[in-house]
């Protein structure tokens, strides 16, 4: 389904739900504009009208068995390797400078491609259903936000890109995932993690629900550690040059980039 403007496809997504007006053959919703786009925890998502791809997906329960058995972090896997595959067909040659910043951000070099918001409806224990938001640069080329490190398809290729083209490919890169072995997809995300190997700078933040959109420039009691682990539940391992292993949840721990 597609509309020319909204405030968020999520948002939007999950007033037609609420209101039984989702059509039950429709699983994407786009969007030309969003006047209030949404990232992690408070982050807004700025992108310029017509520029970029704008997207929420609705994966029902029954759809990926790690839903179904209490684990809905494996959604932020299946999209983040989704559009990481997409991208990486974009890319061709430059794409092993793409990765998977944990947990969910697309990455080219140090800049920004593309962040995926997961929200899930729980009734009881139980998600009923999970929302995937995704806003990938296509071909934007300026930011005027606060964002400190974007950068879009056209500006590292050059090229202008059908955005309706893109979504057609996203849905059914999206598709081809949610429907491999889990083993693999979790295979191909530790396999293309942003920083997987070495050492590298990281802060230890206080959780917050407070926006965090230049959280990746804090210095202040920074350490060295190399990516150990993601755990199936989300968190991720690091290990000190001691070999002293700590896990963080997302927001606990920030990369300095």
């Amino acid at each position: 389904m597609y509309v020319a403007r909204t405030n968020s496809t999520n948002t939007l997504l999950k007033e037609l739900l609420a209101k039984s007006e989702w059509p039950e053959c429709e699983e994407f919703l786009y969007a030309g504009y969003q006047t209030a786009g949404r990232g992690q925890t408070g982050n807004g998502w700025e992108s310029e009208e017509g520029k970029n791809l704008l997207c929420s997906i609705l994966v029902e329960r029954q759809k990926t068995a790690t839903i179904k058995e209490g684990n809905p972090f494996y959604l932020n896997v299946t999209v983040s390797v989704a559009v990481h595959r997409l991208l990486s067909q974009e890319l061709m040659a430059k794409s092993q400078q793409l990765t998977v910043k944990w947990p969910n951000d697309l990455y080219w070099q140090d800049k920004k491609m593309a962040g995926i918001l997961i929200e899930n409806a729980i009734i009881g224990n139980e998600v009923k259903y999970s929302i995937a938001g995704i806003g990938l640069n296509i071909n934007q080329t300026e930011w005027k936000s606060d964002a400190p490190n974007p950068v879009s398809l056209n500006q590292i290729t050059g090229k202008e890109y059908n955005i309706d083209e893109q979504m057609k490919s996203l849905a059914h890169a999206i598709r081809a995932v949610l429907s491999e072995p889990e083993e693999e997809v979790w295979a191909y995300y530790k396999a293309h993690l942003y920083r997987k190997d070495g050492f590298w700078p990281f802060v230890e933040r206080t959780v917050s629900t407070q926006p965090t959109m230049n959280a990746d420039k804090l210095t202040e009691g920074q350490f060295m550690a190399r990516i150990a682990d993601i755990l199936p539940t989300g968190e991720i391992v690091l290990e000190d040059p001691e070999g002293i292993r700590k896990k963080y949840h997302f927001k606990e721990i920030r990369f300095v980039v």
